[in-house]
């Protein structure tokens, strides 16, 4: 996973979006139709059981963050293994959210979410369950890039179920919340799986893991969720996705901004997939240090995102949208340069910490660009082109990454990585982005 877990530069089903929260694919919100809602957030019991359960869905994302590295670094001491399996997670991820969408507008979303919280509770299941007999490395192989395919799935759905639960005016309040919610499961999910490794090993807390994903199921058949319009699959007819896609596509490489958004997000993904390998294998193997404080300075990392979503919108105001995404980069390709020459481990914290800050800000920011350029019939296209491009060359950087700290050594690796972040955020000063405002509208519409 990137060093930008919440943010558009590796986006992940971490945290929900708003337009002032960090973006992670499955938390993006698009603009909402009618909604059957009039009760306040309070006292709406489907917004509170759906709340409850996302609380739930996304401390076993936390759990699986620091659990499936460590399972693959215990069971084979590799990093990496540990990045190939990253990489293959990021690959399900991306081919899954090319076609994601499409299912999510043509199915119940209620059965859609339930099917993805039970599938990712039986498959985590098997691996603890396995591990009590053999240690059959392929198994995560095998497991954890379909997991990839369900989490990919929930995520898109997640989209377009929250719209249909509160009003219009409230789905911004709501976002919030949940931003919230997802930020505490964040800080105290890799705290809790790394003292569950420590204590019993990395399998129990895969174990674990799948029975948040057994509750959060079961929790989605109280929540009632308003029925929409759906995609005629027949009448849609062959190659239908692929349109689409394209229609997003197009769009997004007719804007000023958005298309050198895309390009220069691609390299920094590149960049920044494996960053919690390498954070993993440098408190690991270089300074030898136990699961536990892997998990402490990955949940102190996490806290970045608290301060995120505390500060961006004062930033962005006196900023403007080019001046603090450029910004933002640039501190963070500093912090992750000074990330590999450190040796102490509360440093180390401290400058993660900053790392995910400075993340969550540019990624609070691009999204937010994002909904107030996009025409919102385009934006679920728009958004699910994005995530698929700009995420495309993420595997290939994890297993890169993971394999230059196997060969140089995981400072080395560090130290190149941190430049490049911060040469590609300075490159943004000669494209649209830098001449960017919030208030920038759509040239048109090019679907």
């Amino acid at each position: 996973m990137g060093a930008g877990e919440s943010s558009e530069s590796s986006e992940s089903p971490e945290s929900p979006e708003s337009p002032e929260s960090p973006e992670s694919p499955e938390k993006e919100t698009t603009t909402a139709g009618a909604a059957p809602a009039t009760l306040s957030l309070r006292r709406n019991p489907v917004y509170r059981m759906f709340l409850v359960i996302q609380a739930l869905s996304a401390l076993g994302d936390s759990f699986s963050y620091v659990a499936i590295p460590l399972l693959v670094l215990h069971s084979t001491g590799s990093v990496v293994q540990m990045g190939v399996v990253t990489g293959l997670t990021g690959v399900a991820s991306i081919v899954t959210g090319v076609f994601a969408g499409v299912i999510a507008d043509r199915f119940d979303r209620r059965r859609l979410l339930m099917i993805s919280d039970g599938a990712r509770c039986l498959l985590y299941a098997l691996i603890p369950l396995v591990w009590l007999f053999a240690t059959p490395i392929w198994l995560v192989y095998t497991i954890v890039p379909v997991v990839g395919v369900f989490s990919m799935l929930f995520q898109v759905t997640y989209v377009t179920v929250v719209p249909a639960i509160v009003a219009p005016d409230q789905i911004a309040r709501a976002n919030g919340h949940l931003f919230a919610t997802f930020a505490v499961a964040g800080v105290a999910g890799p705290a809790l799986a790394g003292f569950v490794a420590a204590a019993a090993g990395p399998a129990a807390a895969i174990g674990i893991d799948s029975v948040t994903f057994a509750v959060s199921a079961v929790g989605v058949l109280f929540v009632r969720i308003r029925t929409s319009p759906r995609v005629d699959a027949d009448r849609a007819g062959r190659g239908a996705v692929r349109r689409e896609f394209l229609a997003g596509a197009r769009f997004l490489w007719a804007h000023p901004v958005l298309r050198p958004l895309t390009v220069l997000l691609s390299l920094l993904t590149f960049l920044t997939y494996g960053m919690t390998d390498l954070v993993i294998y440098l408190l690991k193997h270089d300074l030898g240090h136990r699961d536990t404080t892997v998990g402490y300075v990955l949940a102190a990392g996490t806290v970045g995102t608290f301060i995120a979503s505390a500060v961006v919108a004062r930033v962005r105001a006196r900023m403007g949208f080019g001046a603090s995404w450029i910004a933002a980069f640039a501190l963070a390709g500093v912090a992750v340069t000074c990330m590999g020459l450190s040796r102490s481990v509360p440093v180390i914290a401290v400058l993660m910490t900053v790392n995910v800050l400075c993340t969550g800000v540019a990624g609070i920011s691009s999204m937010s660009l994002r909904q107030e350029v996009t025409p919102s019939r385009l934006l679920g296209r728009v958004t699910s082109t994005f995530w698929t491009i700009h995420s495309a060359l993420g595997p290939l950087g994890a297993a890169a990454a993971t394999a230059a700290a196997a060969g140089f050594g995981v400072t080395a690796v560090f130290v190149v990585v941190g430049i490049a972040v911060l040469c590609i955020a300075l490159a943004g000063t000669v494209t649209g982005i830098a001449q960017s405002s919030p208030g920038e509208r759509p040239l048109g519409n090019p679907a």
